[in-house]
């Protein structure tokens, strides 16, 4: 029977995620499998893989040939790495523990890079962030200044009819006192 390591679609419309199985290659896509070893979401930034190592790497050696996107997948893991330095521990090129070693000084160096990446991610969006928020209160200045003008405007014509009615006030006041006086 050939095995398959691959992919089985999950999900929704727009919104897939994948499990990482082993199968028959004849079997459908998203039908029977033998074995689950993981899971993919590449709707997250960076893609978020869980992956049993141990079972990959066993079923790489049992001869299971994983899909074109399994092969990235694992890759990034490293499990193909560690394929390929057993495979020079069993030919004798050096030792398991250097094998152990050069894999960890590997595993290390992704480890950072990756960290890089987020640290940068997260610097971009604070920067966006910062971005908007100062364009905000720019356009919140703005309106401010508009609306103080116009209060200042309504203010001023208040003033203007007041001053106008207050004359007006004296006049009809001293009528009605002359009018007495006579």
């Amino acid at each position: 029977m050939a095995t398959k390591i691959r992919l089985q679609r999950h999900g929704r419309k727009d919104y897939a995620f994948y499990q990482i199985v082993i199968a028959d290659s004849r079997a459908p896509r998203d039908g029977r499998f033998i074995e689950r070893i993981g899971s993919y979401n590449p709707n997250t930034n960076p893609a978020t893989i869980d992956l049993n190592f141990d079972r990959a790497l066993y079923w790489l050696q049992t001869g299971a040939q994983p899909t074109d996107t399994t092969r990235n997948i694992l890759s990034s893991q490293g499990v193909l790495l560690m394929k390929h330095l057993l495979g020079g521990v069993k030919k004798g090129a050096f030792s398991q523990e250097e094998a152990e070693k050069r894999f960890n000084a590997w595993k290390d160096k992704k480890q950072s890079v990756i960290e890089g990446v987020k640290a940068k991610l997260n610097e971009a969006k604070a920067v966006e962030a910062k971005k908007r928020l100062e364009a905000e209160q720019e356009v919140n200045k703005a309106k401010a200044e508009i609306v103080a003008k116009k209060k200042a405007e309504i203010a001023a014509a208040a003033a203007a009819e007041q001053a106008a009615a207050e004359p007006a006030a004296e006049e009809t006041a001293e009528a009605p006192a002359a009018e007495s006086a006579e």
